[in-house]
């Protein structure tokens, strides 16, 4: 498709064919009812980017977007799309926007979930998240929070919860899961979520995107209006965030950060800016804490918590990727060596530096932090009379101690330098030590000395990501399977085409008596035909017998009450 030359390599992984064929008579209708319902009250109520970014974005309300459409149509504002496979890590879903592109999940909620899922469907995050994004500052600042947010570190136990969070909501979408499953998965969830005890980086980040990209008000307390996909695409939610019942707050970056979120349930509470660039400012003030921006120990202790893989930034600009698992340190608590497990890859300016990649630092890196004893030019700024006082330089014996007492001693190979600037400094025969510690022995190969006294910056991911995830296995592409339509889905797609072509009276009437005899409880299906019939003075003996049955089910369900209530108050 076309998106497919700007999505990255690494961001292809992820993506799969939308098979548009997939969808049934039933979720275009579902599509309809929701977009109908959302379009007639988000007019008023959203902010005024909505209805005109709706066109724009390629969104019909009468028909299931495709996502190459609407990749087209978000070209001229800076935006693609690109089809994804459900739930995807934050990191690499806040990847995709910082590179411009909206993941969407093409699965569409079921007819019994029609007014919300936490599932990500293809309402939320095409009619949702797609719209506003045609507004200029709005677009912005998605965009920074992708490049911020996809630098986030999460905790071990936060991955963990992710986990079974995805789990729980796709069993909850999926109408096949039994009672017992919902139940254990529930219960994961709860357990997952027991176990995280620190408020990371990568959570603040979570709760400040879904309290304004998700779930975000704009305007005054008094008088706010929507612009959050959470609510832009929801049936219920939409309509309550306005009630009296959801407090409405003045947006405050701290209150924001500190205010947790439950996927499943209703929110209740809205965060209201005041324009889009209070939310790039609180954004660009809320990257001054992250460990990407201030580096030093806190930041590889945060790195280590994590377990997973992450970017090491050393003063003289040099990169190191991988999994955290050991951090030395002094008497004072601070870094003095760091060493990764596991393949790892060094890199400049986001670029691998050749022969440096993960099939050459297959086992790990380590690296000394601090200063060299009795110099006070630090080693990332010495020329080359400098270094070689030292004895760096290549073919020397080289003897180099730090402050902290780490000891590297070997044979120098090869100094790699950058903008004239030694950043890598190959060893021979080496051997580093901490007091009586052995942290290389000669016995394990080449040693790779990184160049710079502190680690600046310690971010989520890969420096150059094309090429330190370039082995991962893509998604796997779910395999197409026609199906014939149920007999169900057969008069829906059969009414579908009335409302394109004009009304079948005996088609109609036929369709009326398979509704009655087989199918009492569906709904939505009647309410598309009385908003046929009601076009016109045909059929009125149907029209009120349609009346009585809807009658007769909203007894059976308050929900379906108020849907039907609200289908009929359009169809009129």
């Amino acid at each position: 498709m076309t998106a497919t030359k700007k999505i990255p390599r690494h961001l292809q992984k992820y993506v799969v064919d939308q098979q548009y064929e997939k969808y049934s008579p039933i979720d275009q209708a579902v599509w309809r009812y929701v977009m109908r319902q959302n379009h007639h009250f988000l007019k008023d109520a959203a902010h005024p980017a909505y209805t005109g970014g709706l066109k724009s974005s390629g969104i019909s309300i009468e028909r299931i977007p495709n996502v190459d459409d609407m990749n087209e149509a978000l070209s001229p504002f800076g935006w693609g799309a690109a089809n994804i496979d459900g739930f995807i890590p934050g990191v690499v879903f806040f990847d995709f926007q910082a590179h411009g592109i909206l993941p969407i999940a093409s699965d569409i909620r079921k007819l019994e979930n029609i007014q919300y899922t936490p599932a990500p469907d293809i309402i939320h995050e095409a009619a949702g998240h797609a719209p506003i994004l045609c507004e200029e500052k709005f677009s912005e600042y998605v965009k920074l929070f992708g490049e911020i947010g996809s630098k986030a570190l999460a905790t071990k136990e936060e991955h963990d919860l992710f986990e079974a969070v995805r789990t729980y909501s796709n069993l909850l979408e999926s109408g096949s899961a039994t009672k017992e499953q919902i139940e254990q998965a529930e219960a994961e969830v709860e357990k997952r979520q027991a176990s995280v005890v620190e408020l990371s980086e990568a959570e603040q980040i979570s709760r400040l995107y879904w309290w304004t990209v998700e779930y975000g008000m704009i305007g005054t307390v008094e008088d706010p209006k929507i612009y959050g996909a959470g609510l832009l695409s929801s049936v219920s939610e939409g309509r309550n965030s306005l009630s009296p019942s959801v407090k409405k707050i003045p947006f405050d970056l701290e209150k924001v950060i500190n205010t947790s979120f439950d996927i499943t349930k209703p929110q209740p509470q809205l965060f209201v800016c005041e324009s889009f660039e209070q939310l790039i400012d609180a954004v660009k003030e809320f990257r001054k804490t992250m460990a990407s921006h201030t580096g030093g120990t806190a930041s590889l202790e945060t790195a280590l918590r994590s377990g997973h893989t992450a970017t090491f930034q050393f003063s003289s600009g040099l990169q190191v990727t991988g999994t955290l698992e050991t951090i030395e340190k002094d008497g004072a608590g601070e870094a003095v060596y760091m060493k990764t497990v596991g393949p790892t890859a060094l890199a400049f300016e986001n670029k691998e530096i050749i022969g440096h990649g993960k099939s050459h630092h297959f086992d790990g890196f380590g690296a000394p932090i601090g200063k060299l004893e009795n110099t006070e030019c630090p080693l990332e700024e010495m020329n080359d009379q400098q270094l070689k006082s030292l004895g760096i330089e290549e073919g020397a014996d080289c003897r180099l101690s730090y402050e902290s007492g780490v000891v590297v001693e070997g044979i120098v190979k090869k100094i790699l330098k950058k903008n004239d600037s030694p950043i890598l400094i190959s060893f021979t025969d080496c051997r580093v030590q901490l007091g009586d510690k052995v942290l290389f022995d000669p016995s394990w190969g080449e040693f790779d000395l990184a160049v710079g006294e502190k680690v600046v910056s310690v971010f989520a991911g890969a420096a150059d990501s094309e090429q330190f995830y370039a082995d991962l296995e893509e998604v796997e592409q779910k395999p197409f399977e026609k199906r014939e339509w149920t007999p169900l889905e057969q008069l829906y797609g059969e009414v579908r085409e009335m409302r394109n072509n004009g009304a079948d009276i005996p088609a109609l009437q036929r369709i009326i008596g398979q509704l009655t005899s087989e199918f009492p409880h569906d709904w939505l299906l009647r309410v598309e035909i009385m908003e046929i019939l009601r076009d016109s003075t045909l059929l009125l003996d149907e029209q009120e017998l349609i009346s009585k049955q809807l009658e007769e089910i909203k007894i059976l369900d308050e929900e379906w009450k108020v849907l039907i209530e609200r289908g009929l108050k359009l169809a009129e």
